[in-house]
């Protein structure tokens, strides 16, 4: 059974090329323009016009669209909902249900936060899908960020697909013993109680094992390190950091200007 430990996608893309700082830099110049600009469209321009683009342009617009629908939407919902029936305030009702009033003022606060919240995700989607974890732990340490919390970064990057792994695998050895876990919803529901002992149990086992990892790579040494993977950082990635650098400032600039 195949298993990743990370969300990366090999594909030969310009997205895929560019350093891994400058794609670092390039979520923050997406999230903060989003969350700072106090202009009420430019989240939503940011993910049509910038952020999709991204996706074909990275080569992994499958990925990143199935990730959309199975985790960024829901959430992104979830929020829009909670928020537009709860948020007080709004002179223009539309509805009333029960107790609950929906208002055309909370109605767009709600949508403008879900899309805010959509760019945010979608951005570290997209650096996960296209960034090799162990590329931007060689460039991070090389610029000189210390070993160890480079290795912390990676290894917070990692969770998510690590724990994925690790409950396929205990999800087979259940089957195995003849579980099921692909019948009804309460079946499957029931099928969740032995899955989540083997789960944590093993997570906190990991910890242990990383801690072993951070003193058997010498990150605690001081003398100079080197590294197999010579990271590329060719003028086209500093100039896109010094823009979008720019393009954070103007946001914040911008806040303070018309707030």
């Amino acid at each position: 059974m195949h298993e990743r430990l990370s969300f990366y996608i090999k594909r030969e893309s310009f997205l895929h090329q560019l350093n891994p700082l400058t794609k670092l830099t390039l979520i923050f110049g997406l999230i903060l323009p989003a969350f700072l600009v106090p202009f009420y469209w430019t989240p939503h321009l940011l993910l049509v016009l910038i952020v999709f683009p991204l996706a074909f342009l990275g080569k992994v617009q499958r990925e990143y669209f199935t990730a959309a629908a199975r985790l960024i939407l829901p959430v992104a919902g979830f929020l829009f909902v909670m928020q537009a029936l709860f948020v007080p305030g709004g002179k223009t009702i539309l509805t009333r249900v029960w107790f609950l009033t929906l208002t055309q003022e909370s109605l767009m606060f709600a949508f403008a936060n879900a899309i805010r919240i959509m760019v945010m995700v979608s951005s570290f989607t997209l650096f996960m899908l296209t960034t090799h974890p162990s590329e931007l732990m060689s460039d991070l340490t090389q610029r000189g960020l210390p070993g160890q919390f480079a290795y912390v970064i990676i290894a917070t990057l990692q969770i998510i697909p690590q724990m994925q792994a690790k409950a396929n695998t205990i999800i087979a050895a259940q089957r195995s013993r003849g579980l099921d876990t692909e019948s009804s919803f309460i079946g499957r529901i029931r099928a969740l109680v032995p899955l989540v002992g083997p789960l944590v149990f093993g997570s906190l086992v990991e910890v242990e094992e990383r801690a072993i990892a951070i003193e058997a790579r010498g990150f605690t040494s001081r003398r100079p390190k080197t590294s197999l993977r010579e990271i590329l950082d060719r003028p086209l990635d500093k100039g896109l950091r010094w823009f979008l650098l720019f393009v954070m400032l103007g946001s914040l600039l911008s806040r303070i200007w018309f707030s």
